[in-house]
């Protein structure tokens, strides 16, 4: 990454003259927080008696077995608040806190980073307001009233298509006429620079740790290690640990939805004329979802946090360089592998991290005997309500 914010031609800050103030002054202090050692620290503390890091990375023996190669689950769902997304909910808030902010703002999707938000600000003494689109508050009722257990105020978004999309342009609004007292917890490796490097960092211990515990449990590195991505956060924590070892592969999934035709998926590294291109987004140069015209176009998936039309600028590059794989699947792939993970491992993954085991199961063939380190980025509890109504739906 350039000092500009760039991974090769992507990302950069493309922000409204109202924030590019904030924006240079969260690179500042980011910057000058991240190599104090009495931030670390309490970050550090936080981490180990707050969120409860590091997180196992457990043998799924049934399911490895069964699609005949070895496989292990890096557990982030059984880190506090149940998802990955605690990790840069904490540090962004103790930053926050650091720069003299009394309130955080956030976006959420499938909720976890709201409740991880929530969390966090709760802790720190801080004020929170968490923006989240209304066909999301519907699906994620439970999130909802978790995120209003913890204290936090959350605003319905009833405008476009009323998702993770819609929330951001929100929560950017309100930071625009707040930045003196509030910080934008953004939740993904994606937006206006510094925060795809911020997010990433904060994430990056999901990485080094699968690395030595993988090297501990299986005697040396996996041949793949595999996430789901919306935003990117899980995948690029994960990818994190592993960036310089050729000899790893990396692949990131995507939500498929019902068919990669336009509206009908959350896939930017689709082929095709469904897929993206290069185009700019909540101030990031990225893959994106548009039409020949350069609008946004609608994106549908049956998991929350992967309905987003475009994706961290670090992962578009690491797709163009060819570092990294970008796949998808459909809602049912992902649906059918919730029930086979819960079946044979006693794990209800949330809906984001089936995608990525769906994946695994179809493609099983091509690593056989191969070791496989797979991102578990959050529990499923979230998604018991949206999986029940599919499988009525579909007369399952």
């Amino acid at each position: 990454m350039s000092g500009t914010g760039r991974f090769g031609r992507f990302g950069g800050r493309y922000a409204p003259e109202t924030l590019m103030g904030p924006l240079l002054e969260l690179e500042a202090a980011y910057e000058l927080f991240k190599a104090e050692p009495s931030f670390q620290a309490e970050l550090s503390a936080l981490l180990k008696d707050f969120v409860g890091r590091p997180t196992p990375l457990t043998k799924a023996a049934k399911l490895g077995g069964s699609l005949g190669l070895e496989l292990y689950l890096k557990r982030e769902d059984l880190a506090h608040t149940g998802a990955h997304k605690i990790n840069n909910s904490v540090g962004q808030c103790l930053l926050a806190k650091r720069m003299g902010k009394t309130r955080v703002i956030a976006e959420t999707g499938a909720g976890q980073h709201g409740v991880a938000t929530a969390t966090a600000a709760a802790k720190l003494g801080l004020t929170c307001v968490v923006y989240m689109g209304a066909v999301d508050m519907e699906r994620q009722a439970l999130n909802v009233f978790r995120m209003r257990l913890l204290g936090a105020e959350v605003r319905s978004v009833d405008s476009g298509s009323r998702t993770l999309k819609d929330a951001v342009n929100e929560a950017m609004r309100d930071w625009a006429g707040s930045v003196k007292t509030t910080h934008y917890v953004l939740g993904s490796a994606l937006g206006p620079h510094p925060f795809p490097s911020m997010v990433r960092d904060f994430h990056a211990c999901i990485g080094w740790e699968a690395r030595a515990q993988v090297r501990a449990q299986a005697g040396r590195l996996p041949d793949l290690a595999l996430a789901c991505v919306g935003g990117g956060s899980n995948a690029i924590g994960l990818f994190s640990g592993f960036l310089s070892d050729p000899a790893v592969e990396l692949v990131g999934v995507e939500a498929g939805g019902t068919g990669l035709e336009p509206g009908r998926h959350a896939a930017r590294f689709a082929a095709g004329p469904g897929g993206g291109a290069p185009g700019i987004l909540h101030g990031t140069f990225t893959m994106l979802l548009q039409d020949a015209h350069g609008q946004v176009r609608e994106t549908h998936s049956v998991s929350a946090g992967l309905d987003y039309p475009a994706v961290g600028p670090q992962h578009a590059d690491l797709a163009e360089s060819g570092r990294a794989r970008y796949e998808s699947v459909s809602d049912v792939e992902a649906l059918d592998a919730f029930d086979r993970l819960a079946r044979e491992e006693g794990i209800l993954p949330a809906l984001e991290s089936a995608h990525a085991v769906a994946w695994l199961c179809r493609e099983a063939a091509a690593y056989k005997g191969k070791v496989v380190v797979l991102n578990l980025s959050g529990r499923g509890d979230k998604d018991v309500d949206s999986v029940r109504r599919a499988r009525e739906a579909s007369g399952g």
